[in-house]
């Protein structure tokens, strides 16, 4: 049998298992930037939509909004993985956020044969947001998303595939960056999402940050709550995010690295996988 035909069949009983389901796709990294990764997955996503799966995706743009502020002469921070905000920040993430990278997303979508619609978290009220501050830190005008409004994505992914910039404003209209894996979170949990998926720019989770080699493939979230105090940078808001899609009824979350071709089909539909896998307690 051709390696072809024999990865068709391994795909079958996962298209069967997923069909009718939500899969929240928190979209970032190297797949944003590369050309032919953004074509990947442009095509991957479409396909999960042609066999009945209905995917959302979430999508920050941390390089180009790093780059714009550089252009512009603003200083650039981060703590724990969440940029530091100012007004200045706020202005220049909703314009590269919503008025760039979503269109980009949502036209690349369009033209592999389904339709898309952006969406940022002021549209249709679709977020609540409100100022976070994470350990007592004040980063700024940095907001966490406190209610999704399901209704409005329900609607939307009927006939469509939901492409949300990660920003959002409070009750009194002060807009807010929020952090895209902890929009994810928020959306898979609001939705109830049968599978999360974070594409990264490394393995998955690394016991060391610094050996390629060291990957979990897999983890509990009460074995990851235990080490989560333990562990800094972009890693953490991710794997907090895993945590709560899973508690919002998720039967599981991925870790991916987008820098590899079509990663995000082989985690879903391949009995290997990619990456790290977050399961409900075990």
């Amino acid at each position: 049998m051709s390696r072809d035909i024999s990865t068709l069949l391994e795909a079958l009983p996962y298209i069967r298992e997923f069909h009718g389901k939500t899969v929240v796709i928190k979209y970032g990294g190297a797949a944003m930037i590369d050309e032919q990764l953004r074509e990947d997955f442009a095509r991957d996503v479409v396909l999960l939509k042609y066999v009945g799966m209905n995917p959302v995706i979430v999508h920050g743009g941390g390089k180009e909004i790093t780059e714009h502020m550089e252009r512009l002469g603003l200083e650039v921070n981060f703590v724990d993985g969440l940029r530091v905000t100012d007004q200045d920040t706020v202005d220049v993430a909703k314009m590269v956020l919503i008025g760039k990278v979503n269109k980009d997303i949502v036209a690349r979508i369009n033209r592999y044969g389904q339709a898309a619609v952006g969406i940022s978290g002021d549209d249709g009220a679709l977020f609540k947001v409100s100022k976070t501050m994470p350990g007592e830190q004040d980063l700024g005008f940095v907001g966490k998303v406190d209610h999704v409004n399901v209704g409005l994505l329900d609607h939307i992914a009927t006939d469509y595939i939901p492409v949300i910039a990660s920003v959002g404003s409070d009750r009194n209209g002060q807009s807010y960056n929020i952090n895209a894996d902890e929009a994810a979170g928020a959306v898979a949990h609001a939705l109830h999402a049968y599978k999360t998926i974070f594409l990264t720019d490394v393995a998955g989770w690394l016991k060391d940050p610094s050996d390629p080699d060291s990957l979990i493939t897999g983890a509990g979230t009460d074995e990851l709550e235990r080490v989560l105090d333990s562990i800094d940078g972009g890693m953490k808001p991710k794997l907090i995010a895993c945590i709560n899609a899973i508690r919002g009824g998720g039967d599981s979350a991925h870790i991916i690295d987008g820098r590899v071709e079509h990663s995000l089909l082989l985690e879903l539909f391949t009995d290997a996988g990619v990456g790290t896998k977050i399961v409900p307690e075990r």
